[in-house]
């Protein structure tokens, strides 16, 4: 009798030499990969290529930005392990009793759930979410990575520039993908439940003081299920300095 023998060893050894590759030349499509492994004596055809390389979720964006120093061009996310070390950040839109649109910018941190920062404007450019990062992070430390989507304010040359300059990675999420940062997904609804939901809001600093002492509430009393029923500040090293603020 003849039986199959399936060489699950070789796909393990090859995807790990793809995403090796991947890793090192990061504007490399499956093809060029391809045209590498053959040269190095792999006996493979570009549709089995094509196929791991989706697989392994390696997709290059087809029409990156001319200049993006400090962004990540391929999915290979870890779960955060200490305070500061991800970020996640978006925008959320309300408005004042009046009708005049805000635009709210909400970070959180994905390890401690801490929010650094709540800030309704009437209007974000790039520059604007610059000055209130900036502001954020000389209270409590710059991150090693931020989680963006591909709003206009999110890849502009501003944000780039600073990026660059603090040594921060700015981690975009594919199109179409909300999944991709879901931290963020997940803190705007309950911001958007028992803040935006809950208050009329009068003029801009009513909102800011309203929105600024809900995000006290949550960082320092709010239970969070995902880390043990403790709240934000309890996972912040050196809470005692951050709670003030």
């Amino acid at each position: 009798m003849y039986l199959y023998k399936p060489r699950t060893g070789d796909q393990a050894d090859l995807k790990k030499r793809i995403t090796e590759i991947a890793q090192t030349r990061v504007r490399y499509g499956y093809r060029r990969i391809h045209v590498l492994l053959v040269r190095e004596g792999w006996v493979v055809n570009p549709k089995r290529i094509y196929r791991l390389y989706n697989e392994l979720g390696l997709q290059l964006r087809k029409k990156p930005p001319k200049r993006r120093v400090k962004a990540k061009l391929r999915e290979d996310r870890r779960e955060a392990t200490r305070h500061n070390e991800t970020w996640a950040m978006d925008f959320v839109h309300d408005q004042l009793c009046t009708g005049r649109k805000l635009r709210i910018l909400t970070v959180v941190d994905t390890f401690s759930r801490f929010s650094p920062a709540i800030d309704p404007r009437y209007t974000y450019r790039g520059e604007d979410v610059v000055q209130t990062l900036e502001n954020v992070c000389k209270r409590v430390g710059y991150p090693r990575v931020i989680r963006v989507d591909q709003g206009s304010e999110f890849i502009s040359r501003d944000l780039d520039l600073w990026a660059y300059q603090k040594g921060v990675t700015l981690d975009f999420s594919r199109p179409g993908k909300p999944t991709d940062n879901a931290f963020i997904e997940s803190f705007n609804g309950k911001f958007r439940t028992e803040c935006l939901n809950a208050h009329w809001f009068m003029s801009l600093d009513d909102a800011r003081e309203k929105m600024e002492s809900w995000r006290k509430d949550y960082n320092e009393v709010r239970p969070h299920s995902a880390i043990g029923n403790k709240p934000p500040i309890s996972l912040v090293s050196g809470s005692e300095a951050l709670a003030a603020h």
